[in-house]
């Protein structure tokens, strides 16, 4: 991958230097382009993306992302003794949560409710957006600002989307979920 990175400015500079070299005819717009002339191509100008030169790309692709991944810390979640998998939302409620265990692990008792849910009380009233929602097996949701839900069938009713479990099955949830209450942990990746 980092050769095609490497490879595209090059041949956009190349390409550049290519058409910039060309004379071009004055075709009375007052456009031209002359053998002396250092202006950046007309199909550059109208809108045509610009890569960056190789030593702008390099920097922009090595070093920001990393500092990214560095600072910004991603929250986890465990069932019981088994970590999932979570697809977060991005919204102030998992900020929220994120807030709430930075410092130390989230531990929230979960009880099941009507054969298709665990839900269980984070201790604390988070701000939500409730919408009428038709959840399915694995989404996690916040109920009237102060519960979790995390659903092993489905249901419909006004939830905050929280986030999705995104490595097991809709079995392998039920299993999971539905054979008595369950603890969850959540926290941030160390």
């Amino acid at each position: 991958m980092k050769k095609k990175i490497r490879v595209l400015p090059i041949c956009f500079l190349v390409i550049t230097i290519l058409l910039t070299a060309c004379s071009v005819e004055d075709d009375g717009s007052g456009a031209s382009a002359g053998k002396n002339d250092t202006s950046i191509p007309a199909q550059v100008q109208s809108g045509s993306t610009v890569i960056p030169d190789e030593t702008a790309a390099s920097s922009k692709n090595d070093e920001a992302p990393e500092t990214e991944e560095s600072t910004e810390m991603n929250m986890q979640m465990k069932i019981g003794d088994t970590y999932v998998q979570v697809n977060w939302e991005d919204n102030e409620s998992v900020e929220a949560l994120k807030d709430l265990c930075k410092d130390e692990p989230l531990v929230i008792q979960m009880s099941m409710y009507g054969g298709f849910e665990q839900v269980g009380s984070i201790g604390t009233r988070i701000p939500r957006n409730d919408v009428q929602t038709t959840t399915q097996a694995g989404d996690i949701v916040l109920y009237s600002g102060n519960n979790i839900v995390v659903f092993y069938g489905s249901n419909s009713w006004a939830y905050t989307r929280l986030g999705r479990i995104t490595d097991l099955t809709d079995t392998e949830l039920r299993n999971l979920l539905s054979n008595g209450d369950v603890t969850i942990t959540i926290s941030m990746e160390e």
